[in-house]
């Protein structure tokens, strides 16, 4: 169940006519599964440019209550040809939501990318923390539709993008959380070198990163938003940094 053809239109579409549509997809997919307003374990420093209460950041995911029964053959075949990866908050991206957050130096005044947005909280997060311009990148039509949604929710403005090839200009900084877990994707990592002054990549997957022009420059424990019981190895998140060097603060409570 596919909500558009294209990108093209997700800015201007009607936000609750988009989440209704989005609660009917993953209901399609997933029989009596619903969506629900989730406060995310941020934390905010004081000298982000917006000034924000606890818990600011809010997304519609999953509501795990009622989502414990086993799959029917039919929902798992439906899952793996189609995964509402929108429908989570993923470790790796709240883990770099929290980074941003932390640093906002990093992105202030800059066009941003947010590549296999997702549920959209990268791009949020660049957004209250002062970036320009942010560019929400999924090749996932519902992706953008959810982050779309979790945008207006967070009374942020984001750019839409469905194909990354299709990018037409170079960007300040590009941020790329849990995309590594295709081995199809490390190709990707040096078009993103060519596209962006820096990249930041935060992955929980691949455990032997050895990408050339990319060094290793922090590590955090994350849990997926709502907990999936991940094995342990996959909520210690890695970050990595590729291009022009950005001033690095570490958060005091991780």
């Amino acid at each position: 169940m596919k909500l558009f053809a294209s990108a093209v239109g997700i800015s201007d579409a009607n936000p609750q006519l988009l989440r209704e549509q989005l609660g009917l997809a993953l209901s399609y997919l997933l029989a009596g599964a619903r969506l629900k307003l989730t406060p995310l374990p941020l934390s905010y420093p004081p000298k982000l440019p917006v000034q924000l209460e606890p818990a600011v950041i809010k997304l519609w995911l999953i509501n795990p209550r009622g989502m414990d029964a086993p799959l029917s053959e039919q929902e798992t075949s439906d899952i793996f040809a189609d995964p509402p990866y929108w429908s989570f908050c993923w470790g790796s991206g709240l883990a770099l939501a929290q980074r941003i957050l932390t640093n906002p130096q990093w992105v202030e005044g800059q066009t941003v990318l947010d590549f296999g947005c997702g549920s959209g909280v990268v791009g949020i997060a660049a957004a209250l923390a002062g970036a320009s311009r942010v560019i929400s990148c999924d090749i996932d039509i519902q992706a953008l539709a959810a982050t779309a949604v979790n945008a207006f929710e967070n009374n942020v403005v984001l750019e839409y993008l469905g194909d990354f090839s299709e990018l037409n200009e170079t960007v300040d900084l590009l941020f790329a959380a849990d995309v590594l877990y295709d081995p199809e994707n490390l190709p990707l990592l040096q078009a993103f070198c060519r596209q962006a002054s820096t990249v930041v990549i935060a992955d929980s997957r691949v455990k032997n990163f050895d990408e050339q022009g990319f060094f290793l420059f922090d590590q955090t424990h994350a849990v997926t938003v709502p907990d999936l019981g991940e094995q342990e190895d996959v909520k210690q998140v890695r970050f990595y940094l590729a291009g022009t060097m950005i001033e690095i603060e570490m958060p005091t409570n991780t």
